[in-house]
């Protein structure tokens, strides 16, 4: 015994000397991955700075995307502020009330730099650019060193990572000429599951079903890396989809309670392809605004009300007929007295779902778009003021009144624009074929819609301005921001002249936005026509063509700041028609 009593105190000293490994913390491993991200920026850096050649500096760039990319749950969520400019586009960011801009910066910038191809005349820039970025990330790592991240927000995060992968990520927004969307799609969704397996929860099947999921769609997308032949609709129903209800099953099989906020996105939805996904009371102007369905019904007799206009012979459908998905079905509008107006009427379906109407966005909601229009002199030429007497008076309206504002005992103004807008706020049916296939109901795509889709998220580049699934310019997954773009639309269907219409640049006198038009929604697309804000194309192919010939730039048209790519998308002819047959799916059912 005394040889064993003699070795027990080096055995306990050997193992007391041993170091205790803990799991990190979620926002320990956060602030890990970040540093490791700091390091990548800085390697790139050290590459920059030594004479590179284009190879080096692009597999850098491709493996600090990388370590973004495995982060970039937390840094969207967490720091939109510093996200916007690490990886934003490469357009000034303009701040229209004050009249100024901020400048680009971050990894799409740099990407503009060193894609396609590098030029050593770039290199100063360049430099600056990755100087500028370090900052960004210093600013992230200053502000989730003191923040607390419990389980709702963690969850919350991760859902909306799974739409931004969808919305933002496979379809090339963020990766727009690297086209290294497919590998930075599977680096996003391998964090989400390093992140929820931290999380202490009681339900281990949900989870395990859900890890599954991710490791499938990680290898789905190691089948296929190549960003134009990448099928996105299988990728989308079969994994995407189902990583969206299982994520949203874990979160109530763990009882974790969804973060309080106001929101597009119902917290509550399984995916972005449900009915009830998106809230229209996200986009309204203060809570006494909310939708119902009794101030919707008030606004639908308020709609066809031809007394609401001065001569009495117009009213809102004669403008917007319901049987053209609330288009007129001509070039442009005509005024009261015949004449041709320089705009071309956009439809109201969805038209609830965006942070700013009329072409230009010269209203931000629908309460100030509705009166705009009543009182404008070559529209309506009316006074919703003038008629209030004779609306609370109707005996048809007094039921109406009464159910939509019960506790009103006179009507006011805000009320007949409210329930206008309630009305134009009913009008979001989800119910085309495209949501039914996505939303896993009845139908199926025809081998033509699916590559037209397949296109249109990716090699065609559409869905980079028209978001899926809303297929506007309403920025997702946040939906709190709508874009406007400047395509060079010509004056004529094959002019080499640019419309003469300024759009945004009436209202905001920025060089920027001159001939800038507001991201409309393509929902209803084949019942919408003539397109364009001017009205220039009949048809759905002449547009597919325009694009597909890079704009107006790409068609030969002198255009100041397009922020339309102008290079060629080089679709076959038959990729325009599979093009131009998805878009018909987008037509909501009778």
């Amino acid at each position: 015994m005394k040889p064993l009593l003699k070795l027990l105190p080096l055995f306990l000293l050997f193992f007391s000397c041993q170091k205790q490994y803990t799991s990190l913390t979620i926002q320990e491993e956060l602030l890990s991955n970040l540093e490791k991200l700091n390091q990548e920026v800085r390697a790139f850096e050290k590459v920059a700075n030594e004479n590179p050649n284009q190879n080096q500096l692009q597999k850098s760039f491709e493996t600090s995307r990388i370590a973004y990319k495995k982060i970039e749950w937390a840094v969207e969520y967490f720091t939109p502020d510093p996200a916007r400019f690490i990886n934003g586009p490469a357009l000034d960011e303009l701040e229209v009330e004050e009249n100024k801009f901020l400048s680009p910066s971050g990894f799409q910038v740099i990407e503009e730099l060193i894609y396609p191809h590098y030029s050593s005349s770039n290199s100063r820039t360049l430099k600056r650019e990755i100087a500028v970025l370090k900052g960004l990330i210093a600013q992230v790592k200053e502000h989730l060193s003191v923040i607390t991240i419990s389980p709702d927000y963690v969850i919350d995060a991760s859902k909306m990572e799974v739409y931004r992968i969808l919305t933002l990520g496979i379809t090339g927004f963020d990766s727009p000429i690297a086209n290294q969307s497919i590998p930075e799609a599977k680096a996003s969704l391998y964090s989400l599951k390093a992140v929820l397996e931290k999380l202490n929860t009681h339900n281990s099947k949900t989870k395990a079903l859900l890890f599954d999921l991710i490791d499938q769609a990680n290898t789905f997308c190691d089948s296929n890396t190549n960003f134009n032949s990448f099928d996105r609709a299988t990728f989308i129903k079969e994994y995407l989809n189902p990583i969206s209800e299982k994520l949203v099953q874990f979160q109530q099989d763990n009882t974790i309670k969804n973060v309080a906020k106001t929101n597009a996105i119902n917290p509550d939805a399984k995916t972005l392809f449900e009915k009830n996904t998106f809230n229209v009371n996200a986009f309204i102007p203060s809570q006494e605004y909310a939708y119902s369905r009794a101030k919707a019904d008030l606004g639908k007799k308020l709609f066809y009300d031809s007394s609401l206009s001065k001569d009495r012979r117009r009213n809102c459908a004669t403008c917007h007929n319901p049987e053209l998905a609330f288009t007129d079905g001509q070039k442009t509008n005509r005024s009261l007295n015949g004449i041709s107006l320089p705009r071309n009427t956009p439809t109201l379906t969805y038209a609830s779902l965006q942070n700013a109407q009329f072409w230009d966005m010269r209203q931000p909601d629908l309460e100030k778009q509705s009166l705009d229009v009543i009182q404008n002199k070559d529209e309506m030429h009316g006074n919703l003021k003038d008629n209030l007497t004779r609306i609370q008076g109707d005996s048809a309206y007094k039921k109406l009144i009464k159910n939509a504002f019960p506790t009103v005992k006179k009507l006011d103004e805000w009320q007949l624009q409210n329930a206008i807008a309630s009305y134009v706020r009913s009008l979001n049916k989800f119910n085309s074929k495209f949501d039914q296939y996505f939303s896993g109901t009845s139908t199926t795509f025809s081998t033509e819609e699916k590559l037209g889709f397949n296109l249109f998220a990716g090699k065609a580049k559409c869905a980079t301005c028209h978001f899926i699934p809303l297929f506007n310019g309403t920025v997702p997954p946040i939906y709190k921001k709508t874009e406007q773009e400047v395509i060079g639309t010509p004056q004529t269907k094959n002019g080499k002249i640019i419309d003469q219409d300024l759009g945004r640049f009436t209202q905001y006198k920025m060089a920027q936005l001159k001939h800038a038009f507001k991201t409309p929604t393509l929902r209803n697309i084949t019942q919408t026509g003539p397109y364009m804000h001017n009205g220039v194309f009949k048809t759905l192919e002449e547009v597919v063509t325009f694009y597909n010939e890079g704009g107006g730039e790409g068609n030969g048209i002198a255009v100041e700041n397009q922020t339309l790519p102008s290079d060629k998308l080089n679709l076959s002819l038959a990729e325009q028609k599979s093009l131009v047959a998805f878009m018909k799916t987008l037509s909501d059912a009778k």
